[in-house]
């Protein structure tokens, strides 16, 4: 089941700043450090588990057993990317399913043609807005609980403009649409044209070195938005710390100089402690 609380916060108000945790690791420390939500990224886990990137090549399996793992582990509601549903109306409603049983509290379908790509990157194509509306529609059908917020998000502004994408959003706020996602305003004035004209909770994606001005969160509050992800905060953090950690013991043949999570305090992240009572209360 789904998280009241993601709902619940939004209801009364509440921004949303969410992290992109890609894996078990991002998941369980980010679970830690008090955020509202955590947002499963299609492209971190695309990178981390395939090592390929997010240009649909990841499938509905793929991602789910990831998802399921990190809902059961983090008590922080969880808010996970399905890029267009993978597939039909069909597979829409097999999709929202099949999260819904993983207990996300929120699943994010985008009006991409198959195969997809990165919100921030060049060539990507919408489908018709009516087959989106028909997604939107099918997926709200399939939830059994109502916690489970659908967010519908459009890639229309970069090939077909923003008042393309302003006028998706709202056929997608009027199918039903929890959350609204128009993927990849270029300035803040657009930021501000998208929150006077759609009147859902706003979604913001934003990506150090992509499309989207990264503003704060109270900068966003104030334009009109409830919500905001970076997705690539974690993976980014993560590949700057292990690419300067290896290019170190490369270059020099030792670790005594590089600053390192503490080894214990890891043990305890990954649940060592369990372990280690356990022992103590069995072990011969």
């Amino acid at each position: 089941m789904a998280n009241a609380t993601l709902r619940k916060q939004l209801n009364e108000g509440t921004f949303i700043m969410a992290p992109g945790i890609y894996d078990m690791i991002s998941a369980m420390m980010a679970d830690q450090m008090g955020f509202k939500a955590l947002y499963v990224t299609g492209y971190g886990i695309s990178a981390s588990h395939l090592g390929l990137p997010d240009a649909g090549l990841m499938g509905y399996s793929d991602i789910l057993s990831r998802v399921s793992q990190i809902t059961e582990r983090c008590q922080t509601p969880v808010v996970a990317d399905a890029d267009t549903g993978y597939g039909g109306l069909l597979n829409v409603r097999h999709t929202v399913r099949g999260y819904e049983r993983a207990g996300v509290s929120g699943i994010q379908i985008e009006d991409q043609e198959f195969p997809k790509k990165c919100g921030h990157t060049q060539g990507r194509r919408v489908v018709p807005t009516e087959d989106m509306v028909r997604k939107i529609q099918v997926a709200c059908e399939a939830r059994t609980d109502e916690n489970m917020m659908i967010i519908a998000r459009t890639d229309s502004r970069t090939s077909l403009g923003l008042d393309e994408a302003l006028r998706r959003s709202e056929a997608y706020a009027a199918a039903g649409a929890d959350i609204i996602f128009l993927e990849s305003p270029e300035s803040i004035e657009e930021l501000h044209v998208i929150a006077q004209r759609i009147e859902k909770p706003l979604l913001a994606n934003l990506v150090s070195g992509g499309r989207t001005p990264v503003v704060s969160q109270t900068e966003l509050q104030e334009i009109g938005y409830s919500m905001a992800i970076h997705p690539a905060l974690g993976f980014l953090s993560a590949g700057f710390a292990l690419r300067k950690g290896y290019q170190e013991l490369a270059q020099t043949g030792d670790v005594k100089n590089q600053d390192l999570y503490d080894f214990q305090e890891f043990c305890k992240l990954v649940g060592f402690e369990d372990v280690w009572d356990f022992d103590a209360k069995w072990a011969e």
